[in-house]
């Protein structure tokens, strides 16, 4: 090997030792999005991390299983209540969404309340991914909150 193949592979070998804090890396994602000081956090070893903050007109909430590969992220932001009006155009106009609008997100529903949600495995999650999740999922929901309410809103 090379002088200069010797330091590339001892800074890919530097690389994966690396340890991403995906806590940190959060918190200071939410600490740039979050509105009116709104963010707040919950830990318990049995149920990881659960943050909340306000972005725009919506809730975001980001979920930390724990922090080894195999844990995962989630964030998810509520943006309409169910039952709605015209359910069947609804759904077919959310699917239509999630198959143009999404990106790395998609429309679901939680315990009566259609949602915009990400989830992911923390293996090979860099602080930049952890960045567009939340970000994708604060800005489409903010986005689309008010538009699918005054269309669908209660019966």
């Amino acid at each position: 090997m090379t002088s200069y193949q010797e330091t590339l592979f001892s800074n890919e070998l530097n690389m994966d030792t690396v340890s991403v804090n995906h806590v940190e890396v959060i918190e200071n994602v939410i600490g740039t999005l979050e509105q009116d000081n709104s963010a707040m956090v919950s830990h318990t070893p049995e149920n990881g991390y659960l943050w909340k903050f306000k972005y725009g007109t919506v809730e975001v909430f980001v979920q930390l299983t724990g922090t080894s590969d195999e844990d995962t992220i989630t964030v998810w932001s509520a943006v309409l209540h169910l039952p709605a009006k015209d359910e069947s155009k609804l759904m077919r106009h959310l699917l239509e969404m999630n198959c143009s609008n999404t990106l790395e997100a998609r429309f679901g529903i939680i315990e009566n309340r259609v949602v915009v949600i990400s989830t992911r495995t923390l293996e090979e999650l860099s602080p930049a991914e952890v960045s567009r999740l939340i970000t994708i999922v604060a800005t489409i929901a903010d986005d689309n909150d008010e538009v699918l309410q005054s269309q669908f809103g209660s019966p």
